[in-house]
């Protein structure tokens, strides 16, 4: 059976309309509750979210849902997703839920499934869900109703686990650290790992008021990091989404780094260091071509995957592989979490600039990137721009001109009504040509 409501990262809208409403949530809840329920006494599932006002209705919907096929919710509260990752399987919960938009505006919220290992559900399991959801549920019998509780410590266990996660007898001490929490769901965990691993630790976007979350911050707008990394002359920057599993990084001078350079960075270390599982990097398509060519001298293989940071975990999972993610700042280790960390990551780069002593300008470019241009065009309703003539008679004579000395990727977001158009190429020139062509023809269509 295909999804229909699923998409690349769990269920996702504008929150109290379809399918984002408390009636949605309630159904999903006691679908993935019958999905998850087995023959043993005890069911449980532990429930996480971000900042978000909407997030409460959500929170209390999927609590009626779950409860009413007789499992145990736990209310962790605010918690970044990984932490749903990590507790999931420590709690020995059958299922876990996070409530987020991640990097999405406050007017948007989702919901994310992970099963009992901690990771992402398949594509089989989500499909199966759905199921449930049309055909509907039987309660279970008033003796058998769940109960709810909340776990007063959640977020003390998670930084507990993340601090483990950097070398044994390292610290922070002598490091200015400015961190953007994006008003999320690690507003108070990642300021609380930095500084218990003795960094100086300068936060920003960490009063969240339920509508703020994402706004003019985080890792989609480092900005802000940016200027407060050369106010206080700080040692790095860090910037998560709205739910912390993702990051970019900025050095002392105010540039940017992007999931690409981490990801070199670690692969690169782990491999000679004999830790990086296959010689292999796990990236998607949106990974720059340059990252591909600097691997490649490394002796460190490129697989790529589609967009989304579970079809990166799936891809892992199959190979065998420890380190994977996205440009856009997923970066996934299974050594340490079953999901994209942004703390985690961060804390991986800390631990190069402490045992190399360098600055983070000399470890955050790793490679010289080829041009890239990303442009997301919206489209109304009922529209199908990738269908059109017009848009694919542009894509063709764009590939053409591209030829080997380029890429180009274009796509329909499976989050947002977005066409996303990216192109690479050598000569930057004809990387402009090929977006103004293409770009103009998806906005037509739109």
């Amino acid at each position: 059976m295909a999804r229909k409501l699923f998409g690349t990262d769990g269920i996702r809208g504008q929150a109290n309309a379809w399918p984002m409403t408390a009636d949605m949530a309630l159904r999903l809840g006691a679908a993935a509750g019958c999905h998850f329920r087995t023959d043993k006494k005890e069911h449980r599932v532990v429930i996480g979210k971000d900042t978000r006002r909407s997030g409460y209705m959500i929170e209390y919907a999927l609590t009626a849902g779950f409860t009413s096929t007789g499992m145990d919710v736990f209310l962790l509260g605010p918690v970044p997703t990984p932490a749903i990752g990590y507790l999931t399987h420590a709690l020995r919960a059958d299922v876990g839920v996070m409530i987020s938009a991640s990097h999405n505006p406050a007017c948007d919220n989702g919901i994310k499934l992970f099963g009992p290992d901690g990771f992402k559900l398949s594509d089989a399991a989500e499909a199966e869900i759905e199921r449930l959801l049309e055909e509907g549920v039987s309660p279970v019998a008033p003796g058998n109703i769940g109960r709810a509780r909340r776990i007063e410590d959640a977020r003390g266990r998670y930084v507990e686990y993340a601090k483990t996660t950097f070398p044994r007898g390292r610290r922070l001490e002598g490091l200015r650290i400015v961190v953007d929490c994006a008003n999320g769901a690690a507003y108070r965990t990642a300021p609380d790992v930095l500084w218990e691993l003795g960094a100086e630790v300068i936060a920003i976007g960490v009063a969240p008021d339920g509508y703020n979350i994402n706004l003019d911050c985080g890792s989609t707008r480092p900005e802000a990091a940016a200027r407060k990394v050369l106010e206080t002359r700080a040692d790095l920057g860090i910037c998560l989404d709205g739910d912390a599993d993702r990051v970019v990084l900025i050095d002392e001078t105010g540039r940017v780094a992007d999931g690409d350079q981490i990801m070199a960075l670690i692969a690169t270390r782990w491999g000679r260091e004999g830790r990086l599982a296959g010689d292999t990097l796990v990236a998607t398509v949106m990974s720059n071509l340059g990252l591909e060519r600097y691997l490649a001298a490394q002796g460190i293989a490129l697989r790529r995957t589609p967009v989304g940071d579970r079809h990166v975990v799936e891809a892992m999972r199959a190979g065998g592989h420890n380190l994977g993610g996205e440009q856009s700042g997923h970066i996934v280790m299974t050594d340490f979490a079953t999901t994209g960390d942004g703390l985690i990551g961060a804390l991986q780069f800390l631990a190069a600039m402490v045992e190399t002593g360098k600055p983070a300008s000399a470890l955050a470019q790793v490679f010289a990137p080829v041009p890239q241009r990303l442009v997301n065009v919206r489209f109304g309703e009922g529209k199908t721009p990738l269908a059109t003539d017009i848009v694919q008679s542009a894509v063709a004579e764009a590939e053409a001109a591209l030829g080997g000395d380029g890429r180009l990727l274009i796509r329909a977001s499976g989050t947002e009504p977005l066409i996303r158009v990216m192109a690479e190429a050598l000569d930057p020139g004809l990387l402009e040509q090929v977006m103004t062509r293409v770009v103009g023809a998806v906005e037509a269509a739109s």
